[in-house]
C-alpha cells in the first residue's frame, strides 16, 4: 500500500476531489487515498485505551445495534483527529452545496465548521459525535444512520486503522440505499489502512423521471471474520 508523505491535512487537500464527488454520485461512496499513514493509524487506534479521551463508551450487543464497542470522544479532540476534520469539511462541503440545490432543499451550512459547531450547539446538539470504533472477531454493526437531531451535514468519513486480510478478516463496510420505486441497492467497500470513506449520512439525490429524488441510505459493517477491526468515524454536526 502507498502511504502518504504529507500530514494528514496535507493528504485531504491533494485528494481529486472533483473524482470523488463523481464516485459519490455513481455508487453512494467514495474511498480516498491514504489520509494516515501505518504509525499514524496506530497511534490513533491506540487513543482507544485512555478513557479520559472520551465522554461515553457504547456496547452495541447491550443497544442491540450488534456487536462491538465505539467511544465517543470528548470536544477536546486529539489533533490529529481534530486536524482531519478540520480540513475534511470545506471539500465535503461543496458536495453538501450541489446536493442541496439539486433537491431543492436550504443549505444552511457556513463556510466554517466552527460556525456550523456553534448552530449545533444553539440548537441543543452540544455532544461530540466523533467515535473510535472497535470489532473483535464475530462482531458487526446493524444497518443504520447517524442522526443526532434536526441538524445535519449529509456526509460522514470513517477511515480505516487496521489492514485488512492482515490484521482481520471479513469486516466489510456495507450500504444499502433505498432507490426510488425500486428494490434496495447493496454495495459493500473493503476499508483499507489510512484511507477514508466518505458516504451520507442520510440520503443523498438520485435522478428520477421527475429529475431528482432523495434515496434513503443506511450503513452497517458485516461480521469480522478474524482478527481486529479498528476505524475512525468522523460526524460534521454534533449530537444531541
Amino acid at each position: 500500500m502507498t502511504t502518504p508523505t504529507r500530514t494528514p491535512a496535507a493528504a485531504v487537500d491533494a485528494a481529486d476531489w472533483p473524482a470523488l464527488a463523481a464516485e459519490l454520485d455513481a455508487h453512494g461512496c467514495a474511498l480516498t487515498p491514504p489520509l494516515l499513514d501505518p504509525d499514524q493509524c496506530r497511534a490513533v487506534a491506540d487513543l482507544y485505551d485512555d478513557p479520559t479521551l472520551f465522554r461515553s463508551t457504547v456496547d452495541m450487543a447491550r443497544h442491540r445495534f450488534g456487536s462491538g464497542r465505539y467511544r465517543y470522544f470528548t470536544h477536546d479532540l486529539p489533533e490529529p483527529v481534530a486536524r482531519l476534520r478540520a480540513a475534511l469539511y470545506p471539500h465535503l462541503l461543496t458536495v453538501a452545496r450541489d446536493w442541496a440545490a439539486r433537491l431543492g432543499r436550504p443549505a444552511p451550512w457556513p463556510d466554517s465548521l466552527e460556525e456550523w459547531l456553534d448552530q449545533c450547539h444553539a440548537a441543543g446538539q452540544t455532544r461530540s459525535a466523533q467515535i473510535l470504533l472497535r470489532y473483535e472477531e464475530g462482531d458487526w454493526n446493524a444497518l443504520h444512520r447517524d442522526l443526532f437531531g434536526d441538524m445535519v451535514f449529509p456526509l460522514q468519513v470513517v477511515i480505516g486503522l487496521d489492514e485488512p486480510g492482515t490484521d482481520y478478516t471479513g469486516g466489510e463496510f456495507l450500504l444499502v440505499e433505498q432507490r426510488p420505486r425500486a428494490q434496495s441497492r447493496g454495495t459493500s467497500r473493503v476499508l483499507e489502512q489510512g484511507h477514508g470513506l466518505v458516504f451520507t449520512t442520510r440520503d443523498r439525490p438520485v435522478r428520477s423521471a421527475r429529475g431528482w429524488s432523495a434515496g434513503p441510505v443506511r450503513h452497517g459493517v458485516s461480521t469480522v471474520r478474524s482478527g481486529l477491526r479498528r476505524s475512525l468515524g468522523l460526524v460534521f454536526h454534533d449530537a444531541s
